[in-house]
């Protein structure tokens, strides 16, 4: 048995060209998307990510500006700047690129975000949405996941999905997108029946007094979003059969060749052989995650112009 790689980028190609068409209809009528990243400091990681987001942007029309801050900033003075382009009617999307600076509070920052420009899907707002079963910007991973779950093709009602990592942006928003019956598609509340999955939520504690194994074992899907360890999910914790979504992505250096390779959870040679399906890392969430993003500005700059 050899699994199926679930590619992200076809997805993130058909997505792009979706938002590609709906950014030249706003265009149209006067209306380009624009988003605005803020950066607090110089983290170099950050900075990579803003120019891919920018890269991104551009291919489909979006207009895109990356705001630096000091690093040295106050907690006051970055709320204020997130504010002033709250109130920006010229700007349609606000994300705040992470790390920020020691002595800084990320997640509150975040939260002070217009909720109609909140393209991460990470305000109070936003996630309460999630939880109602009613998302409208939901976080761009939790989407990417939903998206290739969707790619698997499997009918996702009653199976039985075990998430490994409970992260308010990815694990605990991902399992509760799976485990409604329906996830809302768009701005009209057109939907696609999609999920209504038993889902199971493991984190460290599972780990450290219990079996993690036993609970991945079970797993027609298996979500695992942990990323410290490369190979944390082995051969044998995998159910024959399954499908394997690793949104982890572990960078590690070779002390002999001074290369960088990428990892995930899951020891993915020994998974090729058991699973039915399994993305690759890289070149599977992260790819998707991107065109999510496109995806919530288009959305995004829609809502504000609906009042």
């Amino acid at each position: 048995m050899s699994a199926v790689l679930l590619e992200g980028k076809p997805i993130a190609e058909k997505i792009r060209a979706q938002v590609k068409a709906d950014v030249e209809a706003l265009k149209s009528k006067g209306a380009a998307p624009r988003l605005v990243a803020v950066l607090a400091g110089d983290n170099p990681g950050a900075k990579f990510y803003a120019g891919a987001q920018e890269k991104a942007c551009a291919a489909v029309g979006i207009e895109y500006e990356l705001r630096q801050l000091p690093a040295d900033i106050s907690q006051d003075d970055l709320e204020g700047a997130i504010r002033k382009l709250n109130s920006d009617p010229a700007v349609n999307g606000v994300l705040l690129l992470m790390p920020v600076p020691k002595g800084l509070n990320g997640a509150a920052a975040q939260a002070i975000i217009d909720e109609k420009k909140d393209v991460d899907g990470v305000s109070p707002a936003n996630l309460g949405r999630v939880v109602l079963g009613r998302p409208r910007l939901a976080p761009c991973t939790a989407m990417s996941v939903i998206e290739l779950v969707k790619a698997s093709g499997l009918d996702m009602y009653g199976k039985e999905v075990v998430v490994v990592g409970s992260s308010e942006i990815v694990g605990k928003p991902a399992a509760l997108l799976l485990m409604d019956k329906y996830i809302t598609a768009d701005e009209d509340g057109n939907t696609d029946k999609l999920a209504g999955a038993t889902v199971t939520v493991c984190h460290i504690g599972t780990s450290e007094r219990g079996d993690l194994g036993a609970h991945t074992r079970r797993a027609d899907v298996l979500v695992t979003a942990v990323g410290v360890k490369p190979g944390l999910i082995t051969g044998d914790m995998l159910k024959p059969g399954a499908v394997v979504i690793d949104v982890a992505t572990i960078r590690v250096k070779d002390p002999e060749t001074g290369k960088t390779k990428t990892y995930g959870d899951v020891d993915a040679e020994a998974a090729k052989e058991i699973v039915a399906q399994i993305t690759p890392v890289p070149g599977g969430v992260g790819a998707v995650t991107t065109a999510i993003l496109l995806r919530n500005t288009v959305a995004a700059a829609k809502w504000q112009r609906a009042g």
